[in-house]
């Protein structure tokens, strides 16, 4: 079937709320204001208990179906920006200088809070629905913050799904896969420490810049020579900040960045690798290092029985020929992945169409998007508790 035509009502003034959050974008926990919008049209739309708080600043709304009891799935959205100035141009840009939703965690909260009004006017569903409203995705790791607060056992959710815009895939379209589709996102700083001298007694250092340089270049052979050609792995050193002056060797060097997986026995293997080939360049050299290697969010990975509704969901609405089954993975990090190693679940890419890409201080979410977004989440909340 096509949008539903109650989807197509809402699509105007759903676009004012997404519209109202864009203008006001805010950064990680610190989403005070658009969690009280959140929260507020909950309220208008009679959902029968809305928790705020959960994580910090996420809020939750459950909205009940026929009968009593029942099972419950959960509906995600994010709702955080980025630190950003827009330049888009538009209308409704953002009013705060270097804040700006340059992800779309604006249209997909709006989406969500369309399905939320439809869901709590119709109730064709048995058991319940949660909706939740997500702080700081963008590397605050809210979605965990909420997982850790019982969100799961204090609404008896049984299945959790979540959905992403993405840029160049049209609208109306849809895409996903089953097991990883996004990858953990693990991050590392290394401080050498040298000995420091004058640049024109190289001989009298032990110089943390050249030891600096070597790891650079080594840790490419995580990629190249440790990992399976066929297994994905990506470690990118984004950092490396040394010295003062032209004619000082400094004593010390740092050098950071991230590594990008999407199995959990690469991931080991990857930072064991990383330390093993740090650790042995410096003691090679006579200096000493600090290794911080941080676990950051975890593999995205669908679990194959809740995709398959996903696929067939989103079949329905867009056509089976509209709908990429086999998208894939991306190298970028979901913090959604938290709620799925918490409950089996699926998180499926709906089309933007022809914009900037995610964290271009250019891009806008198109709002064509909408209706598609609040029928996926509708005929899929009612087709897995049963109309």
């Amino acid at each position: 079937m096509p949008i539903l035509n109650r989807a197509a009502e809402l699509q105007d003034e759903v676009t004012e709320w997404r519209r109202h959050i864009h203008e006001r974008p805010e950064l990680l926990f610190a989403v005070e204001n658009t969690a009280a919008f959140v929260a507020e049209k909950l309220k208008e739309f009679g959902v029968d208990e809305i928790v705020t708080g959960i994580g910090r600043t996420g809020v939750v709304g459950l909205i009940k179906g026929q009968g009593e009891g029942g099972r419950t799935i959960g509906l995600r959205a994010d709702m955080d920006a980025l630190p950003l100035t827009e330049i888009s141009g538009k209308p409704w840009a953002s009013t705060t200088p270097g804040k700006m939703h340059a992800c779309g965690h604006d249209g997909h909260t709006a989406m969500l809070l369309g399905a939320a009004k439809y869901l709590a006017e119709t109730r064709n569903f048995n058991g319940n629905i949660a909706v939740i409203f997500q702080p700081a995705e963008e590397g605050g790791g809210g979605g965990n913050l909420m997982v850790k607060d019982g969100m799961m056992e204090r609404f008896g959710i049984e299945e959790v799904y979540g959905m992403h815009n993405l840029p160049g895939l049209p609208v109306g379209h849809f895409a996903i896969r089953s097991g990883a589709i996004m990858a953990a996102t693990d991050e590392f700083t290394i401080t050498i420490k040298g000995r420091g001298g004058h640049a024109a007694q190289p001989h009298r250092t032990i110089d943390p810049i050249a030891i600096g340089a070597q790891i650079v270049s080594n840790l490419q052979l995580v990629a190249s020579r440790n990992v399976d050609p066929l297994r994905s792995v990506v470690v990118s050193v984004t950092k490396f900040n040394a010295g003062f002056a032209h004619n000082v060797i400094p004593n010390d060097a740092t050098i950071a960045g991230t590594v990008r997986t999407l199995d959990e026995e690469v991931r080991n293997l990857a930072e064991t690798r990383l330390k093993q080939i740090v650790n042995g360049l410096v003691a090679a050299h006579g200096a000493e290092v600090d290794i911080d290697f941080n676990r950051n969010y975890p593999v995205t990975f669908n679990h194959a029985t809740e995709t398959g509704h996903a696929v067939r969901i989103a079949g329905e609405i867009a056509g089976a020929g509209n709908v990429n089954a086999e998208i894939d993975p991306m190298m970028g990090g979901e913090d959604f992945s938290y709620m799925l190693n918490a409950r089996p679940g699926a998180f499926i890419f709906i089309g933007n169409g022809d914009t900037a890409g995610l964290h271009n201080p250019a891009y806008d979410f198109n709002d064509e998007t909408i209706a598609h977004g609040i029928s996926y989440w509708v005929r899929l909340a009612e087709q897995r508790l049963g109309a």
